[in-house]
């Protein structure tokens, strides 16, 4: 169970994923001293390689903090959240830093994978991004040099997508629902065409329904025939075959996906679902 208080800040964001393979030598303990070697690190980057001492105050505040709350089991490291902050040029003590830029580090029912690596690696697979780009370049290239790891934009095939748009559809809500939307790229036009294809939430719910066999469980042959069905009824309406485009977006009252690897999460009761759906995308692009 997550605490929605506590990671309230994750959600309705529009998040960049990456996959990262294991971080060496990295120490949990040690995350003030990182903070500052970051801090340092990213000021000298900005200065364009001009030496900057590690603790000298800085226009970028950096801050490393834990998520305990954020894994899926004991074999799980607790997520770690990395946030920068410009800080504010005003005189006055109660003027706040601005945060500029968030990422953080998750695993959400990753675990075989930390069974399969030595002591001395901590393996948060999956990385999520919300800021300038410029941001998650630095951070990434101090955590590889200093870690040792390697950082890759994780893409969402269609067939993710469409697994997604499955079991999100299928979710039950405390509150009314927003449709079930489905974006389509029309390939080879000389001018770019996307299909927007958006089904009433109670409709989509109801499909599923008729099509999962036992409950908590998801086949492949159950997803192909719930889209199978939506393709149907799109082409008895309009004689246009969805299967010929290509799916690159869909979006739920639950969380919507891009086939870019962005990802917004839209509902807490389901944030431990969608994490460990991309932890295990993030994971299979390791391996």
């Amino acid at each position: 169970s997550v605490d929605p208080q506590k990671t309230a800040f994750l959600l309705c964001k529009a998040w960049t994923l990456y996959s990262v393979t294991p971080l060496y030598g990295f120490r949990r303990g040690r995350l003030r001293q990182y903070a500052r070697l970051l801090g340092a690190f990213i000021a000298a980057e900005k200065q364009k390689g001009l030496a900057v001492e590690v603790g000298v105050e800085l226009d970028i505040k950096v801050a490393l903090s834990s998520l305990a709350d954020l894994r899926g089991s004991e074999l799980d490291q607790a997520a770690l959240l990395v946030q920068l902050s410009s800080r504010s040029q005003a005189p006055s003590r109660s003027s706040e830093d601005k945060l500029v830029w968030s990422g953080w580090f998750c695993s959400m029912f990753g675990g075989d994978l930390s069974e399969n690596v030595p002591e001395d690696f901590t393996c948060l697979p999956l990385f999520l991004t919300h800021g300038a780009e410029t941001y998650t370049s630095l951070v990434g290239s101090w955590f590889q040099k200093t870690f040792d790891c390697s950082f890759r934009r994780l893409a969402i095939s269609p067939l993710n997508l469409s697994w997604m748009v499955a079991m999100w559809a299928g979710c039950k809500l405390d509150r009314a629902a927003s449709a079930v939307e489905l974006i389509f790229s029309v390939p080879r036009l000389s001018h770019p065409l996307d299909i927007s294809y958006a089904i009433h939430p109670e409709d989509a719910k109801a499909l599923w329904d008729t099509v999962q066999k036992t409950p908590g469980e998801i086949t492949q042959e159950e997803v192909d025939i719930f889209m199978d069905c939506l393709y149907a009824h799109f082409h008895r309406h309009f004689k246009i075959h969805l299967s010929a485009a290509k799916l690159v977006k869909v979006s739920t009252a639950v969380a919507s996906a891009h086939c870019d690897g962005i990802v917004k999460i839209l509902h807490s009761q389901y944030l431990p679902g969608v994490l460990m759906l991309l932890t295990e995308l993030a994971i299979s692009q390791i391996q």
